[in-house]
């Protein structure tokens, strides 16, 4: 319908009142009015016209962009059913700095034209007019922005785009990856519109290298050739993983940035903050301090909120600081350019190890138990050249703050994050639930061997902030609402270190005051020039890049069942991929504390007759975190299969398979039927998960059922099983344990049908943009 006077009400629950759209602030108590613009997946449906209201609430602004008006109000989510559907975004949530979360829903019963229409939170917009905050479109596509941008972000948005490769494609949504209309960039972040499914479509590395030649006669100079070379190498197969791909432009970026000197100046401050007795929080460099390199010749950030209340939560945060910064401090000895980047995150989240067996020792020395066990949250960060090194474990955050916006990069290991990642809710309906805030992991509970800390890198080619910070300003969305007021300024030139954090403390005690409050402000000023003579770009040999054991596969490969994902062996992903922990539910977690109750070891800090969330006056009690075999896919050893595995065979009887969606709907092979294996590397850091599927693609279809071996009756005529034959040029998906019957069973075909069946099928980049709504 049409709306004369559109108002932003306000989300406090004891106002709610109307505001006009313009306003930043309550105009009758106060409370920040956030403005939540969303992107609506429509699949081509007229929304309407600007101005217009849908479902009573959301205010179309242009076209799929919408703003809603009544953000106090939880959003209408996915019926139960439909989950399935839109579990890609949610198990991709530790790359949200990328991929769109989910929102809610649009009904169809709200909306005259019958079809749900779901909702994008956080899509990539940019403001227009600095005077009107509702003046938004959508960000450049990466294809037309690539022409101005330098050689150094050039590269780092391939970067990007190769570290996404391999989470994309375990979700089935990698074809993203080649929509020049869904591949946007916010400055120098690679931030997709919305993700893309493809049914029976897995597209490789060299149609990538397909899709960047177009950018190659637009490459800066410095880069050109090296790109072409890039391309060439994907085309041909050379670069046949995704984790070749990043360490070959990490080369290219270091060449470009080893003749840059950002400047890195560090202020830190600790309060105990108006309701607490004593501040259990802790930092690195220690409160009161700004240091910067030059003249320093490291640089070290860290941020720890103790846990335990006067039971030693400030003893187990100083632990910890003063553990990291000695073994950070060898790490950073080593000369840039004989770092390796995988290296340096493995060191990091050892360190984070080390000091959790510190404070786990400390435990067991004093003979603490249950809620008298003191233990810590951790966020750290440490700027190398032009990297930014981030390891965390807990709630304490990191944002990163740019011109362009302000970005969460850390998430919190808490209950309601892991229900998100294991496909089970969306974000804003499991922080709904009891104990949501109630943290999974933390240092000191439980012996390392149980603990995985994330750590991640970001390039770094323009001015920037990373905000460090307990939860003392964290909570309530106070980064979010102050970050463009309080924080920018400081990029923009405007003011210096110690006023922003001094008024970020102001925020916390003031707007926030529940808890302590710790801040470390790291910013970061780098300018890039052009190199005047051309770099020594070369391609490095790529039989000299090795592979980890499981090539850089993202945490949320999981195995599927008939019944869709299956939680006995879910991996709650962390955001570095080598480390990997299974997860059970909440329910279960309940069930196994109530059974097993305090004789199973480390449970009982944990269990006390239920989980417990952080309570104003009580520490955070971490839940249970259980360990089961976690599945990986080992690489391959080049692009080829190994000869004692065939990657083409042909069947000598029927065969049931399982169509590569959401539906997982069952097909079979006729007996003869030519299929060629995609994926057939599958292993298990213990033994086998019977359950886990393999890809197929079917070349030739076999001419008929096989009929069964004991008919029931020999006058019985013998009839087509009432499945559906698979398609030819289909990719369907087979269990494990009936894959290793087939290679048993199969037999090998003859040279021409291999021939013909390894030619990948032909895509061009315009049939990728099928299947959903485009600007």
């Amino acid at each position: 319908m049409e709306n004369d006077a559109a108002n932003l009400y306000c989300p406090n629950e004891l106002c709610q009142s109307p505001n006009p759209l313009t306003h930043n602030f309550c105009q009758r108590c106060s409370t920040p009015l956030p403005k939540r613009f969303l992107w609506a997946v429509a699949d081509g449906m007229n929304l309407g016209n600007s101005g217009e209201i849908l479902a009573t609430r959301y205010l179309v602004i242009d076209k799929y962009i919408l703003l809603d008006t009544k953000p106090g109000y939880l959003p209408q989510t996915p019926d139960p059913e439909k989950l399935q559907s839109i579990r890609p975004y949610l198990r991709l949530i530790p790359y949200r700095l990328h991929v769109p979360q989910v929102y809610g829903v649009i009904s169809s019963s709200d909306d005259s034209q019958g079809q749900d229409i779901l909702l994008l939170e956080k899509p990539p917009l940019k403001i227009i007019d600095s005077t009107n905050s509702l003046d938004v479109k959508l960000c450049s596509e990466l294809t037309t922005a690539w022409r101005d941008a330098t050689s150094m972000r050039q590269l780092n948005w391939l970067w990007q785009i190769g570290q996404l490769w391999q989470p994309l494609a375990s979700e089935g949504v990698a074809s993203s990856l080649l929509s020049p209309q869904l591949l946007r960039v916010e400055g120098s972040l690679v931030r997709l519109l919305e993700l893309r499914y493809e049914e029976d479509y897995v597209p490789s590395l060299s149609q990538l290298g397909e899709f960047w030649q177009q950018l190659i006669s637009t490459a800066k100079p410095a880069i050109a050739e090296f790109l072409k070379e890039i391309c060439h190498s994907l085309l041909t197969e050379k670069i046949y993983a995704a984790e070749q791909l990043v360490k070959v432009l990490d080369k290219g970026l270091s060449t470009l940035g080893s003749s840059q000197s950002p400047t890195i100046t560090i202020a830190t401050v600790s309060d105990t903050g108006p309701s607490r007795q004593r501040n259990e929080d802790a930092c690195y460099p220690p409160s009161g301090s700004i240091v910067s390199k030059p003249p320093n010749s490291s640089t070290l950030a860290i941020v720890c909120d103790g846990i335990g209340g006067h039971e030693g939560g400030n003893v187990a945060s100083n632990l910890a600081i003063e553990t990291i910064q000695q073994q950070v401090e060898e790490l950073t000895k080593v000369p840039y350019d004989h770092l390796d980047p995988n290296a340096l995150l493995e060191d990091l989240q050892q360190a984070a190890a080390t000091a959790n067996d510190k404070i786990s020792q400390r435990n067991d020395s004093e003979s603490r138990q249950g809620r008298q066990r003191m233990g810590t949250t951790l966020v750290m960060a440490l700027p190398v050249a032009h990297e930014m090194y981030i390891a965390h474990v807990g709630d304490s955050r990191a944002y990163w703050i740019t011109r362009h916006g302000c970005y969460q990069v850390t998430l919190d290991d808490d209950v309601a994050s892991r229900e998100v990642r294991l496909g089970y809710a969306i974000y804003r309906d499991a922080i709904q639930q009891g104990a949501s805030g109630s943290l999974v992991q933390a240092l000191g509970m439980s012996p390392s061997t149980s603990l995985h800390p994330s750590a991640e890198r970001f390039i770094l080619d323009e001015d920037c902030i990373f905000l460090l910070c307990s939860d003392g300003l964290s909570d309530f969305d106070r980064v979010e609402q102050y970050w463009d007021t309080e924080i920018l300024p400081l990029i923009q030139g405007k003011t210096d270190i110690a006023n922003v954090v001094e008024r970020l403390l102001e925020i916390a005690n003031t707007q926030n005051g529940h808890d302590n409050v710790t801040i470390a402000l790291v910013h970061y000023q780098f300018k890039y020039s052009e190199p005047q003579t051309k770099p020594q770009l070369v391609l490095p040999d790529i039989s000299d890049i090795s592979l980890s054991s499981n090539t850089q596969l993202p945490q949320t490969l999981q195995s599927r069942t008939e019944g869709g994902y299956s939680r006995k062996t879910q991996v709650i992903p962390d955001t570095q991929p080598s480390k990997r922990t299974s997860s059970v539910p909440l329910q279960f977690v309940i069930i196994i504390g109530l059974v097993l109750g305090a004789g199973l070891f480390g449970t009982l800090w944990m269990l006390n007759g239920g989980i417990f969330g952080k309570e104003e006056n009580e520490p955070r009690i971490p839940t249970i975190n259980n360990n089961t075999p976690s599945v990986t896919l080992k690489p391959s050893v080049g692009p080829s299969q190994p000869s004692d595995r065939p990657d083409v065979i042909q069947t000598t009887t029927d065969l049931e398979l399982f169509t590569n969606t959401s539906s997982r709907q069952q097909a079979i092979a006729p007996a003869g039927t030519v299929l060629k294996i995609i994926k057939s590397k599958v292993t298990t850091t213990q033994e086998q998960n019977p359950d886990e599927s393999i890809l197929l693609r079917i070349c030739s279809v076999g001419e008929d059922i096989t009929p069964p071996t004991n008919p029931p009756d020999p006058l019985t005529p013998i009839t087509r099983k009432p499945k559906p034959v698979v398609k030819e040029g289909k990719v369907y998906t087979i269990k494990l344990s009936e894959y290793q019957k087939l290679l048993n069973d199969s037999s090998t075909s003859s040279p021409e049908v291999i021939a013909e069946c390894q030619q990948e099928p032909q895509r061009t980049p315009a049939s990728l943009n099928q299947g959903g709504s485009t600007p």
